[in-house]
């Protein structure tokens, strides 16, 4: 690792490090072509042009695909290993996405894995051979683990995280670690030690954040599979302006000893980590290669929650001739801020072609929002129950400026130290708004009160009319993924449609549509009155030839503890709707 000292400015300390990324950007053979001078503002068509057929057909293979082929022999890891890396390092000179590649060491464990598979005669695990991108916050064993911050760069990580123990006894290649912003609170990425990462489909607009890094490099190729984390849309922000598959995983179900942030200790809203993919395939592999191995038994604060393997067993409810049945809640605007035009049609495209496809299996009803805006207000007030003074302290130390979008955070936020006795009351506030929105899914769809509830008149609801609630329950709430496409640089600054869930802690799975902004019906919504000053900066934001390319995705949310149901449940859809699985 480079030699930094305190003596040191943050400007000389980021060009050490920037100097580091480019040195392991030349150790990479085949060199990495140097992108054009000119560039297009979509830049996913340049690998394309610059990389041989080989590694383009490589990197451009479907994750299960290369599972399949690494697992067999017919292509080894050592030529997928170096595909990706040349290809990776072409998406950071492209985007800025790559805070260093590692050849050495993921072409040693290449050539480890290609022996064993010649000996052996069978793969070291379900992930045999693939290669996995990294967000550098998660800590990798006598790497650097600053986790964005300019002060914390000579900080070793002591040990791999246990993540990423259980990910190489899967049988994994680490070929790349990606960026992520200061103070890892922002739905962007840039930091004052790398610069901005920028999104691959259009260079004027953000990847997003906090695993912008991940998002950017998956969505020119340069992964197929990465890990990112999430607090308040973290991995699925990235994902959706990429055009990725995502998952947030319900919370103390993943690892999450040996990353590096602020505030690690802090229980009221939990952060997760999770997988960011070019195909649905991808993720099921990753949650199950990981939680298959018991990951409670190295880390007892998770749940003992065994995969539940949807191909052996439906998780979907089955009508009479046993056919799959699902249910599904459309909440396609929060009632805080709407969405722009492109995400309401790709809602609509959607929802019509299931319709159209499946009408039999696949009911769509509406999902009213509840209360989103309080939701927003009680978990402001945890993000930063210690004033932010971490964050602050971490910036203060180096002297390094604070980035926009930290300080907006921290004003939306009204970022300020609680007491005890106010932490215990805004804890309580959350719990109470869980157990509220509890009811209210419970509500939609059904005329009966939940099952734990009264009827009017205060008689318990019978044995038979709870299972007619359950069976008129919605299965799983199909959603935006934010107010808009990938928005322009320095203007995410509505986190609703993601921070909702983690405040009530649901497993949500991101997807692409498959459609891009810029069809004709795109066009704004004129007369529009906003409903309150968030949503007139989203609604002003909205210039349809700004968001050229950019990808359309939406969110798919289920409850707690189902992310198998999530799954399986978006199989179907996408299976019914005609859509792919894959990018």
């Amino acid at each position: 690792m480079p030699l930094v000292t305190q003596q040191m400015s943050w400007q000389d300390i980021s060009a050490v490090m920037q100097k580091h990324r480019d040195e392991t950007y030349a150790a990479v053979e085949p060199a990495i072509p140097e992108p054009p001078k000119d560039l297009p503002l979509n830049v996913t068509g340049v690998p394309k042009q610059l990389l041989s057929e080989d590694v383009v057909s490589i990197t451009e293979s479907p994750t299960q695909t290369l599972i399949e082929s690494l697992a067999t022999g017919k292509l080894t890891s050592t030529a997928v290993t170096k595909a990706f890396l040349q290809r990776a390092g072409l998406a950071g000179k492209l985007v800025n996405c790559i805070t260093e590649l590692l050849p050495d060491r993921a072409l040693a464990r290449a050539q480890y894995l290609d022996a064993y598979l010649a000996e052996h005669k069978k793969p070291l695990g379900p992930l045999h051979g693939l290669p996995i991108s990294v967000k550098e916050m998660v800590g990798m064993k006598g790497l650097d683990l600053n986790a964005g911050f300019v002060a914390w760069v000579g900080r070793l990580a002591p040990d791999d995280a246990t993540i990423l123990k259980l990910l190489w006894h899967a049988g994994c290649v680490f070929h790349a670690r990606t960026t992520e912003p200061q103070s890892l609170m922002h739905l962007e990425t840039s930091n004052n030690l790398y610069g901005v990462t920028l999104n691959p489909h259009n260079t004027r607009l953000t990847s997003g954040g906090s695993s912008g890094g991940e998002g950017a490099l998956l969505g020119l190729r340069g992964s197929c599979l990465g890990i990112g984390t999430d607090i308040g849309g973290s991995i699925r922000n990235p994902a959706a302006n990429n055009g990725l598959f995502g998952l947030r995983p319900t919370s103390m179900r993943l690892p999450m000893a040996g990353l590096s942030a602020t505030m690690m200790g802090a229980e009221h809203i939990i952060p997760v980590i999770g997988p960011l993919s070019t195909s649905l395939a991808g993720v099921k592999t990753f949650m199950k290669a990981i939680i298959d191995q018991q990951p409670w038994l190295y880390e007892p604060s998770l749940v003992p929650l065994p995969w539940k393997d949807s191909t052996k067993a439906t998780l979907l409810r089955t009508g009479p001739n046993g056919r799959r049945k699902l249910r599904i809640g459309v909440l396609a605007d929060d009632g805080v801020v709407k969405p722009h035009p492109p995400i309401l049609r790709g809602i609509a495209t959607l929802v019509a072609a299931l319709a159209q496809n499946n009408p039999a299996d696949i009911e769509i009803v509406e999902f009213p929002p509840y209360k989103h805006a309080e939701a927003w207000r009680i978990l402001s007030a945890l993000y930063f129950a210690d004033g932010a003074a971490e964050e602050k302290a971490a910036i203060a130390a180096s002297g390094e400026p604070v980035r926009p979008l930290t300080e907006w955070i921290l004003e939306a936020t009204g970022a300020r130290e609680l007491s005890v006795a106010e932490l215990w009351k805004a804890t309580e506030a959350r719990d109470g708004y869980k157990a509220a929105y509890g009811r209210h899914w419970n509500s939609v769809n059904t005329a009966l009160p939940g099952p734990l509830d009264s009827d009017e008149e205060g008689v318990d609801v019978g044995a038979v009319q709870r299972e007619e609630v359950l069976d008129g329950m919605v299965d799983v709430i199909l959603t935006p993924t934010g107010p808009g496409c990938a928005p322009p640089l320095g203007c995410a600054k509505y986190w609703g449609y993601t921070s909702q869930w983690n405040l009530l802690d649901y497993p949500c799975l991101i997807f692409p549509t498959g459609l891009c902004a810029g069809a004709e019906e795109d066009g704004v919504e004129e007369g529009y009155t906003p409903r309150n000053e968030r949503d007139r900066f989203n609604y002003e934001l909205y210039k349809p030839e700004t968001y050229t390319d950019a990808p359309i995705s939406l969110q798919l949310v289920g409850r707690r503890w189902e992310e198998e149901k999530v799954i399986e449940a978006l199989e179907f859809m996408l299976e019914t709707a005609g859509m792919k699985s894959s990018v």
